[in-house]
Order: C-alpha cells, then structure tokens, then sequence
C-alpha cells in the first residue's frame, strides 16, 4: 500500500467563520464548496473544513470532540515566519495557545487553534527542508 494521506478533513461548527480564518490567517483558496463543507488542494493532499453535524452524519458517529489528541503543523521557511503567521492567523480569529519559542530538539515553533479549537502547530525547522512546491522532507 502507498504511504500517503489523500484528504485530512476536519469538523467545524460555522463553515463561514472558519474559511475566514484559513482564507485570511493562511492565504488558502478553496477549490471547491457548498453549504456544509470546503476544500483547499494542497501539496499532495486535499484539506477540508466540514460543519460537525454533517461530518458526524457522513461518518455515521455522534458527539464527536473537539480539540483533538492530535495538531496539524504548517512549516515555514524561516524563523522570522513562525511569527509573522502566527500573528495573522490570530488576526484571521485564531487563538493563540502558546508562543513560539525554541524546543530543545532545535528549531522555532508555536501553537494557534482555529476557531473551533483545533491546534496547529507553525513551526521552522533548519533539518526538516521545503521545497518549491511546499514540500517538507523529513531530516536530521
């Protein structure tokens, strides 16, 4: 079987106030939407944003929890960047959930939830480069 994530998709409970976070705080694009859901083409994979209720329907379970077990991570190619998005996503509705400073594996992140509690990670690390395209390779 490959190794791959074809779409990471995530519930959110107002579809509006979320695509402004990740139109306004990212610079995403959506490709595709209606009422209930949003999907921006990213590198490789699809993300999307899709009210709760109809993402439990779809998925055929109820009370699904937010915040998760779990980050999402938006790697950046300088310092500087972590910051500088971290600001505009905040600005864009997030909330800030810790600010970025230096782990003691190297590098320079911190922690932003969206609107609906789910936390990303924006971080830069010098072993971990991206490409062109926007692709992180894992190094060390």
């Amino acid at each position: 079987m490959q190794q791959q994530i074809s779409v990471v998709t995530i519930g959110v409970l107002d579809l509006d106030r979320s695509k402004h976070f990740y139109v306004e705080g990212f610079g995403w694009r959506p490709v595709f939407e209606n009422e209930e859901i949003v999907f921006y083409q990213m590198n490789g994979f699809v993300f999307g944003t899709f009210k709760l209720l109809s993402l439990e329907q779809d998925m055929g379970r109820s009370g699904l929890k937010s915040p998760g077990a779990f980050s999402l991570a938006h790697n950046v190619a300088s310092r500087e960047d972590v910051d500088t998005v971290m600001d505009q996503l905040v600005l864009a509705g997030g909330s800030m959930l810790r600010k970025a400073d230096a782990p003691p594996h190297g590098g320079f992140r911190g922690y932003v939830a969206d609107p609906d509690d789910h936390a990303w990670e924006i971080a830069w690390n010098p072993f971990w480069p991206i490409d062109e395209n926007g692709l992180v390779t894992f190094g060390i």
